[in-house]
């Protein structure tokens, strides 16, 4: 039996975590999972409503390390976590993503002698003034098995001089997820809140400091925005970043005055019951990129570069920078069905049974049976 330990730090790694954590509970015999929450973004209202949603257990360890710089934050999980990893001796760590917990934990194991495994390995950007690219980087580095959502991720690692028997392309777990939850978020009522009708509204969400710590860049999203607003109503549940830059830099009168529509940040389905039914996506998220992907719904990322190229050469999402005109012609395009492909396709091994190609994965690398 492998004892793992499942690192979890921000609401993104719930969502890859979770049909992960429900895969190894189903085998018994060959998994003990433990769920180690470092707290790097925490809020206990949200926190519990995700793992509700998401059905993951409460966390055998939480670190509540909370919000610091980087190097703090870093620094506050490894002392943390270092303890736990000493006591528990587990066979895996595995780590998802690329958020600060991602490379923190990562690089105690490292130093410890203990295998890491990392789940949506080989996404690369190319733009090393993201954070989340130098802990890509950095922790495709030093694990010792990397799980990747897509083949071009494969050939990034193989670029970077990665053995090829690290590197195992399991598919999109985060899909897992996706699939799992739309049934359940049928049970929302969050369109009916709103009084949204299904096709006929947008979802907006911004938080990148890229994007909203900059005024201008931030004034000229919101402009592109409020046009399209005109055009279609955009639901925004409004990062708690986002929302204090809209009042610094003076922009809650425009956004009044559009068809904007501000909320609170949402719980996991609610969010998905949102998102599923809207007829455009605009983001400069990761995930939506993959979900709607899936669903088949335009996207439009609002960022220069995306470690996630597949969502582009074979889905639904489009790369518009920050460019205010192109944003606004990007989506009365798409409104007008202009350039909506009709056959857009939905990655390999998007199935939703990654976390069955995770666990086996772990078993094969191990040398054990794999007994599902």
């Amino acid at each position: 039996m492998l004892k793992i330990l499942n690192i979890v730090g921000a609401r993104p790694n719930f969502m890859k975590i979770a049909p992960i954590q429900r895969e190894m509970r189903r085998r018994e015999n060959d998994f003990l999972p433990l769920i180690v929450h470092t707290g790097q973004h925490y809020d206990a209202a949200m926190s519990d409503s995700f793992f509700a949603d998401l059905g993951i257990p409460a966390p055998d360890f939480h670190l509540e390390v909370g919000s610091a710089s980087h190097a703090v934050q870093t620094a506050k999980i490894m002392t943390a976590f270092e303890p736990i990893v000493l006591e528990e001796k587990p066979d895996w760590v595995l780590v998802v993503g690329d958020v600060n917990s991602t490379i923190a934990c990562a690089l105690v194991c490292a130093k410890l002698g203990v295998k890491v495994a990392h789940v949506e390995a080989g996404l690369r950007s190319r733009d090393r003034s993201m954070p989340e690219e130098i802990n890509r980087i950095l922790t495709d580095s030093i694990s010792d098995l990397l799980l990747t959502t897509s083949q071009d991720a494969d050939e990034n690692l193989k670029h970077e001089g990665v053995s090829e028997d690290k590197i195992i392309f399991v598919g999109n777990v985060m899909i897992d997820s996706l699939f799992h939850g739309l049934k359940r978020a049928e049970n929302s009522n969050i369109r009916q809140n709103l009084s949204l009708t299904e096709k006929e509204y947008a979802v907006l969400t911004l938080h990148r400091p890229s994007n909203v710590d900059e005024k201008q860049i931030f004034e000229n999203l919101l402009d592109a925005l409020c046009e399209i607003s005109r055009q279609l109503p955009i639901v925004f549940p409004v990062h708690p970043r986002t929302k204090a830059n809209i009042e610094k830099f003076g922009f809650a009168e425009k956004v009044a005055n559009s068809n904007i529509k501000l909320i609170e940040p949402l719980g996991y389905l609610d969010f998905m019951r949102l998102y599923s039914g809207a007829k455009l996506v605009l983001t400069d998220s990761g995930g939506l990129q993959e979900e709607t992907t899936a669903l088949g719904i335009p996207c439009l990322t609002l960022r220069e570069n995306t470690e996630r190229p597949i969502t582009i050469e074979m889905g639904t999402n489009i790369l518009v920078g920050t460019n205010p005109a192109k944003v606004t012609q990007t989506a009365f395009e798409i409104l007008s069905q202009k350039n909506v492909s009709q056959n857009k396709k939905i990655p390999p091994l998007w199935d939703g049974r990654t976390a069955e190609r995770i666990c086996d994965a772990l078993l094969k690398i191990t040398g054990l049976s794999q007994n599902a």
